[in-house]
């Protein structure tokens, strides 16, 4: 890897901004200095340091999100993105998130740069699974519970995979919780209506086995842990 890139990477500044830097003749490699912006390391062999201070580097970031309403998941936007809600230091890796929550729609999102894990998590043919709390208006029925869990036609004839449906509370407003295995264009709102019920309110929860970590605030995030992203690697 060329050395202005693993810099720039590591949220050192733009290429232009590493050359400066590197003119200053504070970047040293393996104890010597380097002004050389297109000299190549290996980070797992090389030293790198600035100010005498070592360069850790990383290729992947993994995040989790509560993502809120409002916010658009995608990487650019004429609205607010999720990608803006990050700090400089982790847009500097270039994330982006894995699959999409309607802007309406709030809860676990994982953002990422690595592009394999991504695929994974939403790619038809793994099936990972994704569980939603919702309120939903009308009588959440068990006839429903049956329904999802044979598969519900959509507005498009498009018969959905069987679904779990876990009625929390009853009533005008109904409380739920789905888990899908797919993840069609606004699917959990189209299963709902396809049976004559309207979701008001949508959060992610799960997906696969990551939880969404309760100690999030809406627009909140953190680090995944080691563990975390090895679920979602299975």
């Amino acid at each position: 890897m060329r050395l202005d890139k693993l810099l720039a990477n590591m949220g050192y500044g733009t290429r232009k901004e590493v050359k400066k830097l590197l003119k200053t003749g504070i970047v040293r490699i393996d104890e010597e200095v380097s002004k050389d912006p297109k000299q190549h390391v290996d980070p797992e062999v090389n030293i790198v340091t600035v100010h005498d201070e070592p360069v850790e580097y990383r290729e992947y970031i993994y995040l989790m999100m509560n993502k809120p309403g409002g916010v658009i998941s995608a990487t650019e936007d004429e609205d607010e993105t999720v990608i803006d809600l990050l700090i400089p230091e982790d847009q500097v890796f270039e994330p982006f998130p894995v699959g999409r929550l309607d802007k309406d729609t709030e809860g676990l999102l994982v953002i990422t740069n690595d592009g394999k894990l991504a695929h994974h998590l939403t790619s038809p043919k793994h099936h990972v699974p994704k569980t939603y709390f919702a309120r939903v208006s009308g009588m959440v029925s068990e006839e429903d519970v049956e329904a999802f869990r044979k598969g519900v036609t959509l507005d498009d004839g498009y018969v959905t995979k069987p679904g779990e449906l876990n009625i929390i509370e009853e009533g005008e407003t109904s409380q739920i919780e789905l888990t899908i295995h797919e993840g069609k264009f606004h699917q959990v709102k189209r299963m709902f209506e396809a049976v004559g019920k309207k979701v008001v309110y949508l959060q992610r929860i799960q997906m696969g086995e990551l939880l969404l970590d309760r100690n999030l605030e809406p627009g909140e995030y953190r680090e995944l842990t080691e563990d975390e992203v090895a679920f979602l690697q299975k």
